[in-house]
């Protein structure tokens, strides 16, 4: 072909290529790009996820205060320490309120020993079982989350691999770059709902442990507290007319 003949330069150019659709991969493109169901499973665990870091948060620094109220307690509760005249709200003011109430009563007529300490015991548990049963809220959300969150986003991945092979059956092409997506939006929702559920498992099982101790303590510091009181007579004490007089 001679490079001069003008009918060269008039030859039409070859058509571009089309350009290839390439999926967005990130995490946001994953959700955007996902059904409306797996969006659902998606949403309904992310918030989830934020209720149970709630809640952790707000438990811990429960635990934390009432840890001091039991350490307080125990304080209250050993054997030379005077009788309280206690004022205030908190957990160890309740309980030995409650304790100091029953002996200021002091034996009732053929009453024994041990009966007057168990009546004194039985009220001072209950202010403390009042008080940790408060502390109690929120717990069973997080043992729900870590038992349902899995299968929640195991779901998610089901309904979307179903649509990823729905689509290769109507594109008929089995390819890795059509694949792909598909399936990794549905593998989303299960990571998804894993991240909601560790948490909130491991937080549940440490804050479970954490009010048994706190609970058994309490009961300890209540069962001394009372065998001290039993010992002395009701009648006695400027501490207990001035606890009377505060009240």
């Amino acid at each position: 072909m001679n490079p001069t003949d003008p009918s060269a330069a008039a030859a039409p150019l070859p058509e571009a290529l089309p350009a290839l659709h390439v999926p967005d991969m990130s995490l946001l493109g994953l959700f955007l790009q996902a059904d409306w169901v797996v969006k659902a499973v998606m949403i309904g665990l992310a918030l989830a996820s934020v209720v149970c870091w709630a809640i952790i948060v707000e438990k811990s620094l429960v635990m934390r205060r009432l840890r001091g109220e039991i350490r307080r307690l125990a304080e209250m509760a050993a054997p030379q320490a005077p009788v309280p005249a206690v004022q205030g709200e908190g957990l160890a003011a309740s309980v030995i309120r409650a304790g100091t109430r029953e002996w200021r009563d002091s034996r009732e007529q053929g009453e024994s020993r041990f009966e007057y300490r168990h009546r004194m015991e039985h009220a001072m548990r209950h202010a403390l079982g009042g008080a940790l049963r408060n502390a109690e809220p929120g717990l069973p959300f997080l043992a729900t989350t870590g038992a349902v969150a899995p299968f929640i986003g195991l779901f998610g991945t089901v309904w979307g691999i179903m649509n990823s092979f729905a689509g290769i059956a109507q594109s008929n092409d089995t390819s890795l770059a059509v694949v792909a997506p598909g399936i990794a939006e549905a593998l989303f929702a299960t990571a998804i709902g894993l991240v909601a559920a560790i948490p909130a498992v491991m937080a549940y099982n440490r804050l479970l442990v954490r009010l048994n101790r706190l609970r058994h303590e309490g009961q300890s510091a209540i069962a001394d507290f009372a065998a001290n009181l039993s010992r002395r007579p009701a009648t006695t004490g400027g501490s207990v007319r001035a606890h009377a007089a505060a009240e």
